[in-house]
């Protein structure tokens, strides 16, 4: 999880909230608000649980304050949730979504000219399903996150987990 700042035409800043699943590599939520709050990140978390059926067994996360919040601990300690924060200044810790992040910036934020927050959000939600769908990975056998997640099967402990 991370987040990436951006502005509208206004200069109204617009901050994204981007979580990504390590393993399948698929941007399960791109998220655009004017202030990310520990409780938008929770109620995001909520929205992929409900949509997925799937609750994550770790959570990888930079210190942002809404990270770090109150509500965000409690969250994890209710759901059973593992949560880790990389060390300050270690983008490389959370390599997956910063690399995310940047391919983000470069295919997306760069090339945009965003005149309101309804129009960004439709623009990041086109292009996640875009990325998802099509976009191969090479640590992926070559496979867009979606195709991966679709072939995998899980193992049985896995199948217990989803159901937990």
């Amino acid at each position: 999880m991370a987040t990436k700042v951006d502005v509208t035409v206004d200069g109204r800043q617009v901050r994204f909230l981007n979580i990504i699943d390590e393993f399948t590599r698929e941007a399960l939520a791109t998220r655009a608000f004017r202030s990310c709050t520990a409780d938008r990140l929770v109620g995001v978390l909520e929205e992929i649980i409900a949509a997925t059926g799937r609750r994550p067994v770790h959570i990888r996360m930079d210190n942002g304050t809404e990270m770090t919040a109150h509500a965000m601990a409690d969250w994890c300690r209710f759901t059973g949730v593992d949560a880790s924060f990389i060390d300050p200044g270690s983008p490389w810790q959370n390599g997956v979504c910063e690399s995310f992040n940047g391919r983000f910036r470069d295919e997306f934020l760069t090339c945009e000219v965003f005149h309101s927050l309804t129009e960004v959000r439709v623009l990041a939600e086109d292009w996640r399903i875009e990325y998802n769908s099509y976009r191969p990975h090479g640590s992926l056998g070559f496979l867009a996150p979606q195709a991966f997640r679709e072939q995998w099967v899980p193992t049985e402990f896995e199948q217990q987990r989803q159901l937990a």
